[in-house]
């Protein structure tokens, strides 16, 4: 392998631990704004309003071409119909009800096993039984670190169902992107999947997110700042990182680091305080990292043994 090529490979995996980093982060930041009464319909639609708006402005004055093929308007519309429209609808109503940032992860935490099906199916994707098995190994891991977390909330299964309609809406969304990322920028597709995705959550907006507006605690910066964090971070950058990679590693193998998403949540919330965590936990994080990085290795030494067939 050339230098070349293995610091793309680097930066490819750099960038899709980065954007998973980020995403763990999130369910921390969202359970902040519901914990301050913040209705789901004002933050999610301030937050991807606002991440259109700033990655429309990137895009415009770092000079990137962000016209639309016609035949690619119903990818884009989509596209944003499954994320941020379902996906950020139902992952967010799924935390309320759960009353649990790791255990909504965990469930966002089973979606490389659809998206391997969708990878193999739609885009003819290959993966070894290796890959499979270290996706299995993850998320053992990742049971030890959920199943002894803290305590679940009444509607704790009507919120497990809708969290399984956001993983099937994030699988959607990725492959589109996939169909598209060969032909637009990383920052274009996600301006539009925001932009457009802001027309779909105004209703929610103005009928239920502005219902009770409090001036004094909806524009406070105890509630501004984790919605920044939530656009600039979480929105425009981390999809932006996570279009590259889907781009270079495909649907199912990209989806494989979404399997971090609990051990970040985990770890996140044991610094913050929020969490506490076993001796149990711990062990599984480890187990979820090293089935991650197992079936990262492996499948690259499956593919060296195919090339040198």
């Amino acid at each position: 392998m050339s230098v070349r090529s293995k610091s793309k490979k680097v930066a490819v995996y750099t960038s899709s631990l980065l954007a998973i980093v980020l995403w763990g982060m999130s369910y921390i930041w969202n359970d902040r704004l519901l914990r301050l009464g913040i209705p789901v319909e004002y933050f999610v639609y301030v937050r991807v309003l606002m991440a259109g708006m700033m990655l429309l402005l990137y895009n415009i004055v770092i000079g990137h071409n962000i016209h639309i093929h016609r035949k690619d308007s119903f990818k884009f519309l989509a596209l944003a119909a499954c994320e941020p429209f379902i996906y950020f609808v139902c992952e967010t109503y799924g935390i309320q009800l759960t009353e649990s940032p790791t255990y909504s992860a965990l469930i966002i935490a089973s979606t490389p096993i659809f998206s391997m099906v969708a990878g193999i199916l739609i885009f003819r994707e290959n993966l070894s039984l290796l890959n499979i098995l270290g996706v299995l190994v993850c998320l053992g891991g990742l049971g030890m670190v959920t199943f002894s977390s803290n305590e679940t909330g009444q509607y704790f299964f009507l919120g497990i169902i809708l969290l399984l309609v956001a993983v099937l809406a994030e699988v959607g969304h990725a492959s589109f992107t996939k169909s598209l990322s060969g032909n637009y920028r990383a920052e274009v597709i996600v301006m539009y999947q925001f932009l457009i995705g802001s027309a779909y959550l105004m209703p929610l907006f103005l009928t239920r997110g502005l219902k009770n507006f409090e001036y004094d605690l909806y524009l406070s910066w105890e509630v501004l700042e984790p919605i920044l964090c939530l656009a600039l971070l979480c929105s425009s950058l981390a999809f932006t990182l996570w279009v590259s990679s889907i781009k270079t590693l495909g649907v199912a193998k990209s989806s494989i680091f979404m399997s971090m998403i609990p051990v970040v949540t985990a770890v996140a919330g044991y610094l913050s305080g929020s969490e506490i965590l076993s001796s149990l936990q711990w062990v599984g994080i480890l187990i979820a990292v090293f089935g991650v990085v197992f079936s990262q290795w492996a499948g690259k030494r499956a593919a060296r043994r195919k090339a040198n067939r």
